[in-house]
């Protein structure tokens, strides 16, 4: 099969869990005979932009004509059998939707967030669920300033999901969503339930996994709000004046509450914030983890880091909304807290670290639960079922009946 992979990359500055995801189902694929080509732009190249250049990026957000016909140029000089966009914000642009119509290529989609119904992805405003957006204009995101707390940058974001909404709901034989949570939120938007397949991501496979109790608890991802970065700490701070857990919080990331994390962290012996890892330092850090912990207070699309740890036979502590709720199998490969509660948070960390053979049995669970749903082997079926299904699709539209719109439910697993 040929592929042609859309992407923009997003800035290397941030750990990008969907960069990280791209990455590995496009080795996935060639590493099965598949050819695959990359059609990409990186958002760390706005940087050397001349003042004009930077000044003109927001404009290309809803359309980039530029795009558009580089894009449809290569698909009929290449002629791929299924183009899979994935992120086109900022220096893409749905004009790709465009392009695989003018080449008559059948496009398919991954949808990482839920930039479809709320222009920053998020369903979140102020540290709190919103979805004043969804199935409506998303004016109330301009008003609120959701991306980046700016109005100004806000705007072309509302005008790109105003403007494409049809063209994207249209344009997509597949739409692969990555939990059967975010699925239901979509189609509860109107997006159409008959090309809404749900396909988990999947993690490479590691031989470095756990082979004892576990050193320390461990959090690896954003330091962010919506991640629940402050929740974590409001509830270490509890489980530290009732005794303290036995062995230490490791936090190991960046973002915009580092400075805050590491304020917090310094001089204390239950905490170690240790900055950015590499991919290798994330590897060995899983496999000595008592458990993961992931207290997001946004209702994850997917939770990358709680398959890695099932993958190294480490249980998770997770938020009990979202994605979570069906990567976690509550009181068997991990436990889930009351979304937003310290206390709760606090309960279920402290039950890990408690009890070593109970934690022994959810993580055995995990790693069983991996390989049964989250195996490059499942990821590979999924994902190539995925491509002919729209390739199947465009073949009937071509021959004068679309079936795009309908057959099934969408919940291919």
């Amino acid at each position: 099969m040929r592929v042609l992979v859309v992407h923009n990359h997003y800035g290397s500055a941030q750990p990008s869990g969907e960069n990280k995801v791209v990455g590995q189902e496009v080795e996935l694929l060639r590493d099965a005979g598949h050819e695959v080509g990359v059609f990409e732009r990186r958002s760390d190249d706005i940087a050397g932009r001349s003042l004009p250049g930077k000044a003109a990026v927001p404009l290309l957000v809803p359309w980039n004509p530029g795009v558009r016909r580089e894009l449809a140029a290569r698909l009929r000089a290449e002629r791929p059998d299924v183009v899979h966009v994935h992120n086109v914000f900022p220096l893409l642009s749905p004009s790709v939707l465009a392009a695989c119509a003018d080449a008559g290529v059948p496009a398919v989609a991954t949808l990482h967030n839920y930039t479809q119904v709320c222009p920053p992805g998020t369903l979140q405003r102020d540290g709190r669920p919103c979805t004043e957006c969804v199935g409506s204009a998303p004016l109330p995101a301009v008003r609120h300033g959701c991306y980046r707390n700016s109005r100004l940058a806000t705007v072309p974001l509302a005008v790109s999901l105003a403007a494409n909404r049809r063209r994207w709901w249209t344009g997509v034989e597949r739409f692969f969503c990555i939990s059967a949570a975010q699925r239901d939120v979509l189609v509860g938007a109107g997006m159409p339930a008959g090309r809404m397949a749900v396909k988990h991501n999947f993690v490479p496979d590691t031989d470095a996994r756990r082979s004892g109790p576990g050193e320390h608890v461990l959090y690896l991802g954003r330091l962010a709000e919506a991640k629940g970065v402050r929740l974590l700490m409001a509830a270490w701070d509890g489980i530290a004046a009732g005794g303290g857990a036995g062995v230490p919080l490791v936090i190991a990331g960046t973002g915009p509450l580092e400075a805050e994390v590491a304020a917090w962290a310094a001089g204390r012996g239950d905490v170690r914030y240790v900055g950015l890892y590499d991919p290798e330092q994330c590897r060995r850090a899983l496999a000595r983890a008592v458990a993961v912990v992931a207290p997001s207070t946004w209702l994850e699309a997917f939770g990358l880091v709680v398959v890695e740890a099932m993958a190294a036979g480490v249980p998770a502590v997770a938020a009990g909304h979202g994605a979570f709720t069906e990567l976690v199998e509550d009181e068997r490969t991990g436990l889930l807290h009351r979304p937003g509660d310290a206390a709760s948070l606090a309960s279920c960390l402290r039950r890990i670290t408690a009890e070593g053979e109970r934690n022994a049995e959810m993580g055995r669970a995990a790693r069983l639960r991996y390989e049964q749903g989250f195996s490059p082997a499942v990821g590979l079926e999924r994902l190539v079922e995925g491509y002919r299904t729209a390739i199947a699709g465009r073949s009937a539209l071509a021959r004068g009946g679309d079936t795009r719109a309908g057959r099934g439910d969408g919940n291919s697993r």
